[in-house]
């Protein structure tokens, strides 16, 4: 007798919980979604330098600035090495202004000094260098990182 009062109660609790259906909300949609600018200006008035190219090749600094630090924390000098050596040769972008040059410059002697460590720890005093460089520049420029 319990069996079937138990299997009555969960028979009408599922039906009922099934009885009524809400749709969920509709994802709201931009009648008129802008597009991504091709390039943006600095601040009001400056000349605009940042454009697609620009800004993925300062992501692949970033990337390879991580991959270098990542290694460094596994204790992978040879991996950290591969990193730095790309810092420090890789062409420079065409779009880059000359004020900003001395910061790059100095970002590549670190990355060398990262190249021609004899130890990790060595390698991780250049790689904090390295991305000093990197926050230097970006507060000259006047980007925020995150």
């Amino acid at each position: 007798m319990k069996l079937h009062v138990i299997l009555l109660v969960g028979f009408v609790l599922g039906v009922t919980g099934c009885g009524e259906k809400v749709e969920a909300p509709a994802e709201i949609v931009d009648e008129a979604p802008m597009a991504a600018p091709e390039a943006v200006a600095l601040t009001p008035g400056s000349e605009v330098w940042r454009n697609a190219a620009f800004i993925e090749h300062m992501h692949l600094h970033a990337e390879r600035l991580d991959d270098l630090n990542f290694a460094l924390a596994d204790g992978n000098l040879d991996a950290a090495k591969v990193s730095a050596d790309w810092l420090s040769t890789h062409d420079t972008n065409t779009d880059i202004q000359s004020d900003w040059l001395p910061h790059l410059y100095r970002m590549r002697d670190e990355a060398d000094a990262v190249v021609a460590a004899p130890d990790v720890a060595t390698a991780q005093a250049a790689a904090l260098r390295i991305t000093a460089q990197c926050q230097e520049c970006h507060a000259a420029v006047g980007i925020a990182l995150q």
